[in-house]
């Protein structure tokens, strides 16, 4: 390092040389990177997976095509009887981790029978059981060796991901550019944590991609997505403050670790329904912390320090929310399945007022709403619950008057810059304005001065010193997480999977819009984080951990750590059928 801040001060006319050409050349690698995993991401078809067949009355044969399965005359039932005898919601037929499928009776008028057998509550069916529905009689069939050999063959070729290999060739300079030009930015006052904070990225980055190829998985859009976010989240700590760049690193480490935990942890639904209600109390015990121990931080009582280092539990309050807030089919149709979480949405809403982290508690509420409609798809209820909302913010403004004051301002940044509300947002525009299309360098820029501005305001830090091109990039690849993680839902193999896929997604994309949309003036600003992007330990946890939600979606031959792959015997057996089939039937 001696050697080289020497050299930044012998040839300064080189180094600025380099900052000028470094500056067109990071928005074509962005480029490189994110259009083949976008590309990738959005191409997908995801075939439905079929799991077993239920034959009909009239001789055909419906395929089972998720892990629960509504049986009913609603036209928005897995499996449509149309028959007048059986219900709108007749029965729930539910395979299990042992491969052994449950029916259940959805309190139908005409009753469910097994084998003629009346069904009181739930009943174990194995293949070639008659399974009665108000006295129309249905057949569960299992799949072939031969066909489920064929499909998987098919799946493989029509789900094929993109190879992660050229852009993480791509990244990998990306992060060293970078790096050097961090650097070049610090000058003689440069340190050596810079390269060797990246230089551990790089390095933890290909050693993730290459264990996980080797245990022979597949599809990694979401995560060249996740590190090429984070790297800008380096550089904009680098940028603001130095000395906590390998601590934000240290929170990237345990966000993946949190990752993989959770992915792997899901493949267990039973195990997953054990402790829902624990991950409930953490929630809400995580919020507890903020407001008995928490330290007032930008009016909010949200950071809790131990020992030097600093966190917002409410960060990962979000993932053990949507983690009680999801639940599997088998729950979602017993009685007054929403009441228990209606609770804990309310205690950690009130958590969230008493500490002033209204942005948080609006973050929370949209991702109850997502929850709770697709666990009842009641309106009314909704309609009825937005509007004691709506009483609630009209209450909270008026015994809040700065928050009053903030939402005045909105729109008005300019005209209220002198009076102190409208100050943030109108240097956050200034200095994106002044960044252009390819920025200022990383570390040239001005707006980390301002308060917030590597963690609300990031969105103006990454226009300046970035450009509006890497800026645009990286709300871009949040909405195309998004757009995955609803398309794939479609062949979701679980309830639990969807809904928790949909309420980060939406978690995802409203914190994105505010943080985004307030930093400019076009939204209140509500003081919340970019994910991945913002410089907070917290923040980067809790956006790797909701990344491991959408990931568990992802039902792509051997793409998700979610889902086991098929043992060697399996593998072997679906090789032996696959060269003795004959030509696959159309």
């Amino acid at each position: 390092m001696d050697q080289l801040t020497a050299a930044l001060g012998q040839y300064p006319m080189v180094w600025a040389w380099y900052t000028a050409i470094v500056r067109f050349i990071f928005p074509i690698l962005a480029v490189g990177i994110l259009a083949g995993a976008i590309r990738s991401m959005l191409r997908v078809t995801h075939v439905p997976e079929v799991w077993a067949y239920l034959t009909l009355p009239n001789g055909g044969e419906e395929p089972l095509t998720h892990w629960e399965n509504i049986l009913g005359r609603s036209g928005a039932s897995d499996v449509v009887l149309n028959y007048p005898v059986v219900s709108r919601q007749h029965a729930a037929l539910i395979r299990g981790e042992d491969e052994s499928w449950t029916v259940h009776d959805l309190d139908s008028k005409g009753g469910v029978t097994v084998n003629g057998k009346a069904v009181a509550g739930k009943a174990r069916v194995d293949y070639g059981d008659v399974i009665g529905l108000g006295g129309v009689e249905t057949v569960l069939l299992s799949v072939s060796p031969e066909e489920e050999a064929e499909r998987r063959r098919r799946r493989q070729a029509e789900e094929r991901p993109a190879s992660p290999w050229g852009a993480l060739v791509l990244l990998t300079l990306f992060q060293v550019l970078t790096a050097i030009q961090l650097i070049v930015s610090e000058g003689a006052e440069a340190s050596a944590v810079i390269p060797m904070t990246f230089l551990c990225l790089t390095g933890l980055m290909w050693v993730y991609f290459l264990v996980l190829r080797a245990a022979r998985r597949v599809g990694f859009e979401m995560e060249i997505i996740a590190f090429f976010l984070s790297t800008l989240s380096l550089a904009v700590t680098s940028s603001s403050n130095t000395a906590a760049l390998f601590k934000q690193f240290l929170a990237l480490v345990l966000g993946l670790i949190l990752f993989l935990v959770l992915g792997i942890f899901m493949r267990n639904l039973g195990r997953v329904q054990r402790i829902r209600w624990l991950m409930a109390g953490a929630a809400v015990f995580l919020l507890l912390l903020s407001c008995l121990f928490g330290a007032v931080n930008h009016g909010a009582t949200n950071w809790i320090s131990i020992g030097g280092f600093s966190f917002q539990p409410s960060e990962i309050a979000k993932i053990c929310y949507i983690f009680a807030g999801a639940a599997t089919l088998e729950r979602l149709f017993r009685k007054r399945n929403l009441g228990l979480f209606m609770v804990l949405t309310g205690a950690s809403l009130l958590c969230l007022a008493y500490m002033s982290d209204f942005g948080t508690a609006a973050i929370f509420f949209v991702t109850f709403l997502v929850i709770a409609y697709l666990r009842s798809g009641d309106w009314a209820t909704l309609a009825l619950i937005c509007g004691g909302a709506v009483f609630g913010v009209f209450v909270i403004l008026s015994m809040k008057p700065y928050i009053l004051r903030r939402f005045a301002s909105w729109g008005k940044a300019w005209q209220t810059t002198t009076e102190g509300s409208g100050f943030q947002q109108s240097r956050t525009m200034s200095a994106a304005a002044s960044g252009g299309l390819v920025g200022v360098g990383p570390g040239n820029g001005w707006l980390h001065n301002v308060g917030a501005g590597d963690t609300d305001l990031v969105f103006g830090m990454l226009c300046e010193e970035w450009g509006l091109i890497i800026a645009l990039l990286a709300v871009l690849c949040v909405i195309t997480l998004a757009v995955f993680a609803v398309r794939s839902c479609r062949a979701g193999r679980s309830s639990f999977y969807v809904i928790a896929a949909c309420a980060a997604t939406s978690l995802l994309v409203f914190q994105t819009s505010l943080n985004v949309l307030g930093a400019v003036d076009i939204l209140p600003l509500t003081g919340v984080t970019f994910p991945f992007v913002s410089n907070g330990g917290s923040a980067m946890m809790a956006a790797w951990g909701l990344l491991a939600y959408l990931k568990a979606t992802d039902t792509r031959q051997n793409a998700s750590f979610a889902i086991r792959l098929p043992s060697r015997k399996d593998r072997k057996k679906g090789e032996e059928l696959s060269r003795r089939r004959e030509p696959p039937l159309t």
